[in-house]
């Protein structure tokens, strides 16, 4: 039986401060994000799903909405498809600038491996596989849609691609509005195809 699962990255988030904001609430698109969210469900509009989980933050809600409308599906809030926790939430993060300078904060950046200033990658990719067969068994056959962040998104995929999780975050491919699908004969991996309705966007953005 082949199923279809859909990795969506939520739109451009409205960020005029440009911190890094991880899980804190309040951050929702921006006007950009939304023409991205609405691009991606003209993309799945003509797909055979039978499933949406969002992950629980509201930029990943607010791209779902137009996706939700366009398949004729009600959202399910899904958990583990939300981002990645992290200890510099709410600060600037940018090279050579904010929080990077400050010494208080560098015993956070001893092992980029772990990582040690979050959510440990192996950790990661456990939740978001779960996530990814949790939406396979529910749209068995068919499609499913899931909307969720970069991070967690592109370690799935290279935990699924048998690569090792650390990596540069300069090389990921995941653009903002991008869709990362997962072909499933059963439960085996069979394909891993990517898409970019939304268009290109820079991985390294601050608020993106």
């Amino acid at each position: 039986m082949r199923t279809t699962v859909h990795l969506v990255r939520h739109g451009e988030v409205h960020n005029p401060e440009k911190i890094l904001y991880g899980r804190l609430p309040g951050y929702g698109l921006s006007d950009t994000g939304r023409e991205q969210a609405k691009r991606v469900a003209l993309h799945l509009a003509g797909a055979d799903v039978t499933a949406l989980f969002v992950s629980p933050m509201q930029r990943a809600q607010e791209t779902a909405e137009p996706v939700a409308a366009a398949l004729g599906l009600e959202p399910v809030t899904e958990d583990r498809l939300i981002e990645a926790a992290n200890a510099f939430e709410g600060k600037h993060v940018s090279v050579g600038d904010g929080a990077l300078r400050q010494p208080e904060f560098w015993p956070l950046l001893r092992n980029p491996f772990r990582p040690s200033w979050g959510e440990p990658y192996l950790e990661i990719a456990h939740r978001m596989l779960g996530a990814a067969h949790r939406a396979r068994a529910a749209a068995a056959g068919h499609e499913a849609v899931c909307v969720s962040h970069q991070l967690p998104i592109w370690t799935l995929r290279r935990f699924l691609a048998g690569q090792r999780l650390w990596h540069n975050p300069t090389h990921r491919q995941c653009s903002l509005g991008s869709v990362t699908s997962f072909v499933f004969d059963d439960e085996s991996l069979v394909d891993i195809a990517y898409a970019e309705p939304g268009g290109t966007s820079d991985p390294t953005a601050t608020g993106a």
